[in-house]
């Protein structure tokens, strides 16, 4: 490969919370001393950016002054350019992107003018923590839809549910995570047509978080929630980030695709009351560095090596470990695997196996945060060597 994926990158001191954090509030314990710990709770990265972004970043801090500054075009042709080749969009336009500081944050401003606080949302479950916690916060109230699993334990939506919910609690906004986190599912188009038609039938605004749509593992597609048809376009709020393509989330910077002109004038008014929504200008060159031709052939890189890691993952854990169910992931680079037969069988708890886990320095994740029930979720995004190591300590410490 032309790329370093093999590498192992020492990350300690360098104000990485996957392994700085370790022991400290709602992290995972640090391990028992004689082991190191492996990366696999949060969801960022354990590989080296494209150089491109750092070139890119050099490069302008070589300029000793950081005032008041303009967005370049380049920072929006190399969004749409980015779209254009990757997902086949024709016809984006500059008009229609805007700045956020997160996904998240983005979504709250989409809801506040979608709804009121108080209203109901409809929430696919399970969900990822980021979206029940901010929603929480923010005064709204979560209905969920329960994903379910098919005959071949594909994620499935449920829309005689979601119909059910949105008749019921009279909704008229909703979350459209695709690809989905923490399930990994990635949506086909005939699956998002289905979803969007519910809507537009009973008038129910989108946010579709979109920050996954890169990570595409080997035979998936992603489909963009607003190409799939007019009134999608116009009633999606879609929410995008080189975040975790490029393993960028400690630099701050996503974008709202927005082509209904209504909706994108709100949402702009809405996010500029705070003067918080504002770009940092390392983070301008960080996405024009991410999003040029070498990123390209970075990501389809990592997305085989992600399709190699997830490989290995799911068929050791269907060899070595037959209580535990697992579902091979379309997107993403987590896995999200459940326990509950091993919990029963052993009499032990979700809190106990997670323990131990961490006490060998397998530092997953409780799935439960995200929905699940007796659920661990697993990062995977590292080096297949620190894979393999952390599936080996499970094979001779946890699920023993």
């Amino acid at each position: 490969m032309k790329y370093d994926f093999t590498s192992i990158m020492d990350r300690h001191g360098k104000d990485a919370m996957a392994v700085d954090a370790l022991g400290h509030g709602w992290a995972p314990d640090a391990p028992k001393e004689g082991f190191d710990a492996i990366p696999m709770w949060v969801a960022d990265m354990n590989f080296p950016t494209v150089h491109t972004v750092c070139d890119e970043i050099q490069k302008r801090i070589s300029h000793p002054a950081f005032g008041y500054f303009s967005v370049r075009d380049e920072y929006y042709d190399s969004i749409i350019k980015w779209h254009k080749e990757r997902n086949g969009i024709e016809d984006l336009k500059k008009d229609y992107i805007g700045y956020e500081n997160g996904v998240l944050g983005g979504l709250l401003s989409a809801l506040s003018i979608f709804c009121s606080r108080g209203d109901n949302v409809l929430v696919h479950n399970p969900a990822y923590l980021g979206f029940t916690s901010s929603l929480k916060n923010a005064g709204y109230n979560i209905v969920f839809s329960q994903l379910v699993q098919d005959e071949n334990g594909i994620w499935r939506m449920d829309y005689a549910d979601m119909e059910k919910k949105i008749i019921e609690n009279n909704i008229h906004a909703a979350i459209f995570c695709s690809p989905h986190n923490p399930t990994g599912r990635v949506w086909e188009k005939y699956e998002i047509e289905k979803t969007m038609a519910l809507y537009e039938k009973y008038d129910v605004y989108v946010v579709s978080d979109e920050i996954w749509s890169d990570i595409i593992l080997d035979g998936h597609k992603h489909i963009p929630t607003q190409s799939v048809n007019d009134d999608a376009k116009n009633r999606t709020v879609a929410l995008y980030a080189p975040s975790k393509t490029f393993n960028l989330a400690g630099m701050i910077g996503a974008y709202h695709i927005i082509y209904n002109d209504r909706l994108r004038d709100r949402v702009n008014k809405e996010e500029s009351l705070s003067h918080y929504n504002s770009m940092n200008v390392l983070s301008m060159y960080a996405l024009i560095g991410a999003y040029k031709d070498e990123g390209h052939e970075w990501v389809d890189e990592l997305c085989k090596v992600l399709t190699k890691n997830i490989d290995f993952a799911y068929n050791y854990i269907k060899e070595h470990f037959p209580d535990i169910d697992v579902i091979r992931p379309q997107g993403t680079y987590m896995l999200f695997i459940d326990c509950k037969k091993y919990l029963e069988k052993n009499n032990i708890t979700l809190a106990e196996l997670l323990k131990r886990g961490w006490d060998v320095g397998v530092t997953w994740q409780d799935g439960t945060q995200h929905g699940g029930t007796t659920h661990i979720r697993l990062n995977l995004a590292l080096p297949l060597s620190r894979v393999e190591e952390a599936f080996n300590r499970m094979s001779t410490y946890v699920f023993i």
